[in-house]
């Protein structure tokens, strides 16, 4: 198992709107994530910045590369982007994080 942090722009004024859209994220798009291997998935928001950081663990043999390809989550980018800067294909505009510190 691996940790992955990144993280991504909220516009700001859609925090509610964020929060209410992933309170009832679709079960059908976690089970993609967790047929991907993802696990342990958190999102948290920096009020005075907008900037999302989320941090999910990742299976050792973690199929996550392949999600942008999947029908479920190109439409879940497609619903969320008018809450956040998006890449020309709607993806979320993402940094990864470099871990600095982790204590077990």
């Amino acid at each position: 198992m691996k940790r992955n942090a990144f993280a991504m722009r909220l516009r700001p004024g859609c925090e509610t709107e964020y929060k209410k859209r992933h309170d009832a994220i679709w079960p059908e798009l976690k089970a993609e994530l967790r047929k991907a291997g993802v696990s342990d998935y958190s999102i948290y928001l920096d009020s005075k910045t907008s900037t999302l950081f989320a941090v999910q663990r990742l299976a050792d043999d973690a199929a996550d590369g392949e999600l942008p390809q999947k029908e479920i989550v190109r439409k879940w980018w497609h619903m969320m982007k008018d809450l956040m800067d998006t890449n020309p294909d709607e993806s979320p505009v993402s940094d990864a994080l470099e871990e600095m510190f982790h204590m077990d």
